[in-house]
């Protein structure tokens, strides 16, 4: 367990002389998302991955926190002073956060259908409705099992596979514990064109429509990142596609400057 501000967080290190790596989980799941490429990454660098508060084995919050101020936490408790860094969706918004307030941090950048903080997101529309109508019935009555099929609805379009779904348990108890407490991440849109380490970015056709474009107009944003765009592919690049994301983020990390 790792302090950070008054509170803790599961986290683990796999530890080797590798160059170290820093894997961020989504909000619709926890660190295991990256199960399936684990043992291919462990085997080549130190990997530090970590659940934010609520979510897989870390503690509920009982104060307000700030998803950055946490990795910042878990990167000195470890005395990491640069690392390269994977973040899908929300941990994609974290890493760009680094990357930007302190960039002598980040040596690169996989992002996989990353949330962007200060992206002029579209207003819901109408059919949007119901759908929110049932996540807020689900919250209300605490149901975890049917704010999971909610998110699903949304965020796993290719399919409610076991593993998908015990992602999505795991978001939905996170959802109810810790939700209200977390900050909101420092807007990133307008400043991506100050990134100068090697990036890319993965997204595909299956996902939020407004997130998908979204992350095209940051990959443009982004000096030299690699953009690739999978058909077929939700928001769960490392359990639907591990190969492809392998391949992308073994590409990208041999550019970093370590």
């Amino acid at each position: 367990m790792v302090a950070v501000d008054d509170g803790t967080v599961w986290a683990d290190d796999s530890g080797g002389d590798g160059p170290p790596l820093v894997l961020l989980h989504p909000g619709v799941g926890d660190s295991r998302i990256w199960d399936p490429v684990l043992a291919a990454l462990t085997a080549k660098y130190r990997v530090i991955r970590y659940d934010a508060r609520g979510f897989g084995q870390s503690p509920a919050p009982s104060v307000k926190f700030s998803l950055l101020r946490d990795l910042v936490a878990v990167l000195d408790h470890y005395g990491v002073q640069r690392a390269a860094f994977a973040g899908c969706s929300q941990g994609g918004a974290s890493t760009l956060g680094l990357a930007l307030a302190q960039p002598e941090r980040v040596s690169a950048l996989v992002l996989l259908c990353p949330g962007i903080p200060g992206f002029p997101y579209p207003e819901e529309e109408e059919d949007d409705d119901e759908l929110e109508a049932d996540y807020e019935r689900a919250r209300a009555t605490q149901d975890v099992e049917a704010l999971a099929g909610v998110m699903q609805r949304v965020w796993g379009a290719a399919g409610a596979t076991q593993a998908v779904m015990e992602q999505l348990r795991s978001a939905a108890r996170a959802s109810l514990v810790a939700e209200d407490l977390e900050l909101e991440d420092p807007p990133v849109f307008g400043r991506l064109g100050e990134i100068s380490v090697p990036a890319s970015l993965m997204v595909g056709d299956a996902d939020y429509p407004p997130l998908v474009e979204s992350n095209r107009q940051a990959a443009d944003r982004i000096p030299g990142c690699e953009f690739v765009f999978v058909p077929g592919l939700d928001h769960f690049p490392p359990l639907r596609e591990p190969a492809l994301v392998l391949d992308l983020m073994t590409r990208t990390l041999a550019r970093a400057g370590w």
